[in-house]
């Protein structure tokens, strides 16, 4: 635990050396999220132009900031306890109607979106604040948070006003406020600045909640593509083929994330002689690594839905960016936990680039399954570099 450990607090979790448990009330509140990565990837998937990734990309920070910050709440305090847990169920309820509103956010229900958000933000913060007091040491840092969410809120709501893409940069300046501010300790004239070693996080819960967030936007991605087969009359080669394929793709990201890294990343946060800090970096990274998800199940969505249609520039680019976008979180991620960008991600990458030049003459079916070999590829490799690693481990421990 850090020198700057929080006192004792009768909301606040218990810290004994032990991993914190991750609450039911905790994963029954990420269920609004396998709604709102739902909302997501089909409100992408109806506008896929310039103008609806820049939508989607806006939508998806406030989505993810929502959640990001409603874990660190529940890292630090117990969500067993029954103001906790009412808090927690009053933020699920107001992120039901923002994630309800995400289809016309950048529409008539622009303004539902922004109150909703405000209220997850601005109202949460302000109870920790209330319920802390004015001298605990982690009071501060709330003020602080408090500050930047309020300011943040003024572009939410003002956005909400206007429209197109006024109303897309406003609110990607909120977004920003949000994003960025925890890098800069929430710093603001007259409250002064947070240090991450004032974020006592307990490091193996976070690490666990960012997994959990991973498997319900992989869950979304399974659960798509049995649904457009359910909905599909004729179940021919065809069909049969691209639902393999897109079910292997998220196996392939199941296995690049939980089956590579996901043990050491706890171990390296619980390690670490600064977990605030390493625990801000999961959650940036988890941000990338998502989008990524989200943009593969819309690219499934089109592989199942139309197999045998042409590729256009958009579908190639969506096929080829979501696994892209996910390989170089995943890269990142694996910097942090092991110190080394992954060159098996890289290699990923660019091939998956060299792809979208090549996939107007090809089907639907034929480009998904060659993202989808990519990634498998991709897996194989890391799979290697995974025992290797595990035996030198070992090795070193026989020697000591």
């Amino acid at each position: 635990m850090s020198d700057h450990a929080p006192a004792h607090h009768p909301l606040l979790r218990r810290r004994d050396g032990h991993h914190a448990r991750v609450s039911f009330a905790e994963l029954f509140f990420d269920l609004v999220y396998v709604f709102a990565v739902t909302q997501l990837s089909h409100e992408l998937l109806t506008n896929l132009t310039l103008t609806g990734v820049v939508e989607t990309l806006i939508l998806w920070f406030a989505v993810w900031l929502g959640w990001q910050y409603t874990c660190w709440v529940t890292n630090w305090f117990d969500p067993e306890t029954p103001r906790i847990r009412s808090l927690l169920f009053a933020v699920m309820l107001a992120g039901l109607v923002m994630a309800a509103a995400i289809p016309g956010a950048f529409g008539e229900r622009g303004l539902v979106f922004a109150l909703a958000y405000v209220a997850i933000q601005v109202g949460r913060t302000a109870y920790i604040v209330f319920a802390l007091g004015k001298n605990h040491p982690l009071a501060a840092n709330y003020r602080r948070m408090l500050g930047w969410v309020t300011i943040a809120a003024v572009f939410w709501i003002t956005g909400a006003l206007l429209e197109g893409w006024s109303r897309a940069a406003l609110w990607a300046i909120a977004a920003l406020c949000e994003y960025i501010s925890p890098m800069f300790g929430f710093a603001l004239p007259g409250l002064g600045r947070s240090r991450t070693s004032d974020w006592t996080i307990e490091g193996g819960h976070l690490a666990e909640r960012c997994q959990l967030f991973v498997i319900v936007a992989l869950g979304e991605t399974v659960l798509a593509t049995g649904a457009t087969l359910a909905r599909t009359n004729n179940w021919d080669a065809a069909i049969l083929s691209a639902t393999l394929a897109t079910f292997l793709g998220t196996l392939a990201m199941w296995w690049l994330y939980f089956g590579t890294s996901s043990e050491d990343a706890t171990e390296t946060i619980t390690r670490s002689d600064d977990p605030g800090r390493i625990g801000a970096y999961f959650h940036y990274l988890h941000a990338i690594l998502v989008a990524g998800i989200i943009a593969t199940a819309v690219g499934n969505d089109l592989v199942l839905a139309h197999p045998h249609d042409a590729v256009k520039t958009s579908y190639a680019l969506v096929l080829s960016a979501g696994p892209a976008i996910y390989l170089l979180g995943s890269a990142i991620y694996k910097k942090v936990v092991y110190g080394v960008v992954p060159a098996s991600h890289i290699a990923g990458v660019a091939v998956l680039a060299a792809l979208v030049p090549l996939a107007s003459q090809v089907d639907l079916l034929t480009i998904g399954w060659a993202t989808t070999v990519v990634m498998l590829a991709v897996s194989f490799w890391e799979g290697r570099l995974l025992r290797k690693r595990r035996a030198d481990r070992a090795e070193r421990q026989v020697a000591h």
